[in-house]
């Protein structure tokens, strides 16, 4: 991972009160400006509501934050960028408790699963804290008695940190502690869904001596978005979510010919072989549909199971799938909440119903009535007898649903795996390493899991 962020991001040669105080350093007094209304998933509650920047407002961070790079990306300021990440990890783990309610409060995560993910967060901060000097050291790639090549890493300059809501810190903190661990100056845009946790996240990283210009805090919608990716004073765009968001940063983006990074949709999938033990992979692989409520940027979308273990599989797996329990998400006992967005209950539907009126059997899905009366809740459910003229089986879904095929061996999984226009990860159950390895090395996927 480190490796990657040296490629990423350096190149050769009390809350409301905290977001007011925020808002008004950065945005002045007296514009009128729209709002973003932050929604509780669970209740349909309004949360807060929080102002936007404007799109001069946006440049000016930048042009601020490009200003005091230089001096914060010196390499002989190397050990305050470190120490400044590992008081913002410590400030992480002091504030989870609070932290995680709001993350809650906002996108519907269980509590329980928005604390792991805050501390996966802070661990991968402190990882890139204690690792920045390893990969900036600059080193000789030859050398003669005339003649010496030497490699040396500087900052990009200002990076925009474009992120998602599904992990709003997890996602963020791959970029942003990345990039001010090797002297970036950022701009961060966090979701318009978790504007709270990215308002937070700033505090924080102030608190902890990052300065307020060489890390930025712009709030706002896709205008804001745009806006921030089409400035020309950008060393390096990075966005996490959706394919075609992504498209059209990257547009915005390519007349700067600035570095662009996406990380954007998958439909992943996993195939399970017959020599596996089936009760454990089948309760890992509903885990991996399932957890987040199937918004995970590498949940399991599609799985393939061998013809010789699919009934033994797909009885465990439902078994699994049963004993999730759905409701409340301040519930530490919750692990499914409603889903973050309202829209995402009509896409799914529009999937689940393609699929059966195409000929595919509902085997586990609870009946509306079973449900919360409020908040965006969707019943998990598994779908057999699917096949790739379905939907669920050809786009992302980003949500408790999941289609089961059964195939004949290796070769049908290995093809049907590739049938897909995403390529974000996919995996392989099996305990013979070497079709393992066939397998990933066959896939046209970005990362495979064995």
């Amino acid at each position: 991972m480190i490796q990657a962020s040296r490629a990423m991001l350096a190149r050769t040669q009390t809350y409301a009160i905290h977001l007011r105080k925020i808002h008004e350093a950065s945005n002045g007094q007296g514009a009128s400006r729209s709002m973003l209304r932050v929604i509780n998933p669970a209740n349909e509650q309004l949360v807060a509501e929080v102002s936007s920047h404007t799109p001069s407002e946006v440049q000016a961070a930048v042009a601020k934050a490009s200003a005091a790079q230089r001096e914060w990306g010196a390499l002989s300021n190397l050990p305050t960028r470190q120490a400044a990440l590992m008081k913002f990890a410590e400030l992480l783990r002091q504030e989870m408790p609070e932290l995680s309610k709001l993350l809650t409060s906002e996108m519907g995560k269980p509590v329980k699963q928005a604390s792991g993910e805050i501390a996966a967060s802070l661990a991968r901060v402190r990882y890139l804290a204690e690792n920045a000097g390893k990969v900036l050291e600059p080193h000789t790639m030859a050398q003669t008695k005339s003649l010496e090549e030497r490699v040396e890493y500087e900052p990009l300059g200002v990076v925009a940190n474009i992120s998602a809501w599904n992990y709003p810190y997890f996602v963020a903190t791959n970029v942003f502690a990345a990039a001010i661990a090797t002297g970036n100056a950022v701009v961060y845009k966090p979701s318009e869904l978790t504007p709270l946790t990215g308002a937070a996240i700033t505090r924080l990283l102030h608190a902890a001596g990052v300065p307020e210009e060489t890390f930025a805090l712009v709030q706002g919608g896709a205008d804001v978005g745009a806006s921030l990716s089409e400035n020309p004073q950008l060393d390096g765009v990075f966005f996490t979510g959706s394919n075609s968001t992504g498209r059209a940063i990257a547009r915005a983006a390519a007349p700067n010919m600035c570095r662009i990074q996406l990380e954007l949709g998958g439909k992943d999938p996993v195939y399970v072989r017959r020599d596996v033990d089936v009760s454990k992979v089948a309760a890992a692989v509903a885990d991996g549909a399932f957890y987040n409520n199937g918004q995970s940027c590498c949940s399991v979308e599609r799985i393939y199971v061998d013809k010789e273990v699919a009934n033994e599989f797909i009885e465990a797996f439902i078994e699994t799938v049963r004993g999730f329990k759905q409701g409340c998400p301040t519930d530490p006992s919750t692990f499914l909440g409603p889903l973050a967005r309202k829209a995402a209950l009509a896409h799914l539907d529009k999937q689940v119903g393609d699929a059966i009126y195409k000929g595919a059997k509902p085997a586990y899905g609870k009946s509306d009535t079973s449900l919360p009366t409020v908040g965006y809740f969707y019943p998990p459910t598994v779908l057999l007898g699917v096949d790739h003229s379905m939907k669920i089986m050809q786009e992302e879904s980003f949500g408790p649903v999941i289609g089961i095929q059964i195939v004949g061996g290796d070769e049908e999984a290995l093809a049907l795996m590739n049938d897909t226009s995403y390529g974000l990860t996919a995996s392989v159950y099996t305990n013979d390493e070497q079709i393992a390895l066939r397998f990933l090395r066959s896939l046209n996927t970005g990362t495979g899991y064995w």
